[in-house]
């Protein structure tokens, strides 16, 4: 999510778990194991029901986001596992701890050797992470004015690699609220309201497949899509002119899977793959 300070972004990504389908026993067994061999599991809880949201500070080491140690210990992503990793002031993050999550966000493990052994962390989560659209903050801004350079903007926004964006499927801009909208106005759709939505869109996923859109290969995703004539070509296009790389073509695909999912229909539309190429902001900014 790109935003100005007071966008609300943060706030956002807190309520995401709220709005994720209930883990189901399997799930919650993996994250209670995970938690406890971190030695963080609550006093008195048995099982974890809740989806975990961890929110690492910038200055957090390879170790603490990955995990490892001369005693290997689940780090943030794992333990993540199931819920949200939020990454907040992404671009102030140190750029090899950042790279260090390409391995586990692809395959949703991570493997750490030792002389005695390796040992296997789970880390299937979902990565949110928030910036600003500037070093100083208020590029775009309706009524503040921006005081950095194109140069500057370039440089700032260059701190993320293109194949870490291209692991992320959704590119959000999140404009300055108005302070009016901090207390009234419409309450729009509640949270158990749209929980019940993702979960009747996660049930036709899993009747269709057996699993979620993000756990798609290529050559399923293909099949899965069903996609109207003109979809595909129109993507093609926006390839060509946008340069997507592969890894982000499928994940446009999958993002046009779970849009007509969450619509309850059976296949991919123009205006499911048109929606899915408006959230890639930052590949169209470059």
């Amino acid at each position: 999510m790109i935003g100005p300070p007071g966008s609300g972004k943060t706030m956002l990504a807190r309520r995401l778990p709220g709005v994720l389908p209930r883990l189901t026993v399997d799930e919650a067994l993996e994250v209670t194991r995970v938690h406890s061999v971190a030695g963080l599991l609550p006093p008195g809880i048995g099982l974890m029901r809740s989806r975990p949201f961890r929110s690492p500070h910038h200055n957090v080491s390879g170790v603490g986001l990955i995990g490892g140690g001369s005693v290997p210990r689940p780090g943030e992503v794992s333990l993540a596992h199931h819920g949200v990793l939020f990454l907040d002031e992404l671009p102030e993050f140190h750029r090899p701890v950042l790279e260090s999550l390409r391995q586990p966000l692809e395959d949703g493990h991570l493997t750490i050797s030792r002389g005695g052994g390796r040992l296997r962390f789970p880390s299937r989560c979902m990565l949110v992470a928030a910036m600003n659209p500037c070093p100083c903050g208020w590029l775009g801004h309706p009524t503040r004015a921006c005081i950095d350079n194109a140069d500057a903007v370039h440089r700032y926004r260059g701190r993320i690699s293109g194949p870490l964006l291209d692991r992320i499927d959704l590119h959000l801009e999140v404009p300055a609220q108005p302070p009016a909208s901090l207390h009234g106005g419409d309450p729009g759709e509640s949270s158990a309201s749209l929980r019940l939505r993702v979960e009747a869109a996660r049930a036709r996923m899993i009747e269709r497949q057996g699993c979620a859109n993000s756990q798609l290969g290529p050559r399923r995703l293909h099949l899965m899509l069903r996609a109207e004539d003109g979809a595909i070509p129109l993507l093609d296009q926006a390839a060509t002119e946008l340069g997507f790389s592969a890894r982000a073509y499928d994940r446009i695909l999958k993002v046009a899977r779970t849009i007509a999912d969450l619509d309850a229909r059976d296949g991919v539309v123009c205006d499911d793959v048109a929606e899915a190429i408006g959230y890639r902001v930052l590949d169209r900014a470059s």
